[in-house]
């Protein structure tokens, strides 16, 4: 089968790559995955629950968590009754949760934690129609996700195949709203087809062994770039793991030694800084290899032959220096995927000389995101550029210099 759907990546790959564990979080300081079986069986049960709950084709289903497996399986039992997803930033005023809520007509809400639902109780108190809502943590007095869940085990699976073969290619997946620079949010409407095939269309950008990649992912599943990103995961049979906050991703990563992530120039620059911090803290010898190490990768060009006394060179820092950042970032790095702002050069050339390639690519929520990238290949990369129109993009440049993409 060809995916078409989003939700047909879930099946894709019970029929490919069924896997131990598809998507997995941290509970309590000890890793719980979920099987493919098992999300198949989950998502299911929820599409069941939301049906009972009165949610068909076209209505709108907001969800504000952290990443965590639950926003995924409530994601997927949305998409397959042809509901639609509005995914929503945790951090946004309770200003626009109201608007978003009002303007997109959303019928449930699935919130985090107790935190959140007082933002959202606080948004829907003066609306006409106020959302149900329903929480991933327990919460006192607020109906859990597992009820809904609950709820669809009563109902035959059966009953979900004609709604499934209804939602077409071309039908809303989701509602995303963007902040924008002018009044208020925008919602982008994204369809089935917008992000199946582009998520599909990034295999060459991503080099990972389908059934068998472990992936740390920690950018928000509410932006489109992470979104897209987890269902072309899901395509390759990837064992995805949602690192614990921000402040634990350095930690995760040694433990879950991934060959890929997504990331945005400011987190590479963080992991650059702490580098150099250390080598500055270093002494004597150790200290002047160190920086001996960093000027060579400044200089290093992935695409370019750097000539034999450089390689010689580069040889030894890889060795001596480089092998021991490769070992921070879990040994089994294959490519690292940045995206949603520029980044600078030097990180780019400094990275690609100790092994670790970081292909930078360009993209908007409005095209579902990908529209370039560089790939892990060094002739096709080139550092300080966007990298290459990929598969099933269109662009040209307009008279007034306007990108277009189609």
């Amino acid at each position: 089968m060809k995916p078409t759907r989003v939700f047909d990546f879930l099946y894709y790959q019970l029929e490919k790559y069924p896997i131990a564990n598809a998507f997995s979080s941290k509970i309590n300081g000890k890793w719980v995955g979920y099987s493919t079986q098992q999300m198949v069986e989950i998502v299911n049960s929820l599409s069941l629950g939301l049906l009972q709950l009165g949610i068909n084709k076209n209505d709108k289903v907001a969800i504000i968590s952290p990443n965590r497996p639950e926003w995924n399986f409530v994601d997927l039992a949305i998409q397959q009754l042809g509901a639609v997803s509005v995914p929503m930033y945790p951090t946004i005023s309770i200003e626009d949760y109201k608007y978003i809520f009002n303007d997109a007509g959303v019928k449930i809400v699935f919130v985090f934690d107790k935190e959140l639902h007082k933002k959202v109780a606080t948004a829907i108190q003066s609306l006409e129609t106020a959302p149900k809502v329903f929480s991933f943590e327990k919460i006192e007095g607020v109906s859990h996700w597992k009820e809904v869940e609950e709820l669809g085990k009563k109902g035959d699976v059966k009953i979900l195949e004609p709604l499934k073969k209804a939602v077409q290619p071309s039908d809303l997946l989701t509602l995303i709203y963007t902040s924008g620079t002018t009044g208020r949010p925008k919602g982008v409407m994204l369809s089935h087809n917008n992000v199946c095939t582009n998520a599909m269309s990034v295999v060459k950008a991503l080099p990972l062994d389908a059934g068998k990649s472990p992936i740390l992912s920690f950018l928000p599943l509410c932006h489109i770039y992470e979104r897209t990103a987890s269902y072309f995961y899901m395509f390759m049979g990837c064992s995805v793991y949602y690192a614990e906050s921000m402040e634990t991703i350095a930690a995760n990563i040694v433990e879950v030694k991934p060959h890929c992530f997504t990331t945005v120039p400011r987190l590479l620059e963080k992991v650059y800084d702490k580098i150099v911090s250390k080598g500055k803290a270093l002494t004597g010898i150790k200290k002047a290899l160190f920086f001996w190490a960093l000027e060579l990768g400044l200089k290093y060009e992935p695409h370019l032959e750097m000539g034999w006394w450089y390689d010689f060179q580069l040889k030894i820092a890889n060795k001596l220096i480089f092998s021991k950042w490769r070992e921070a970032l879990g040994g089994q790095l294959r490519s690292i995927s940045s995206g949603s702002s520029a980044l600078q050069p030097r990180l780019a050339r400094v990275f690609w000389a100790a092994g670790i390639k970081v292909c930078e690519g360009y993209g908007l929520t409005e095209t579902s995101p990908v529209i370039t990238a560089n790939l892990p290949q060094k002739e096709f990369t080139r550092v300080g550029t966007v990298g290459l129109v990929i598969e099933g993009v269109e662009v040209k440049i307009a008279e007034d210099g306007e990108i277009l993409c189609k």
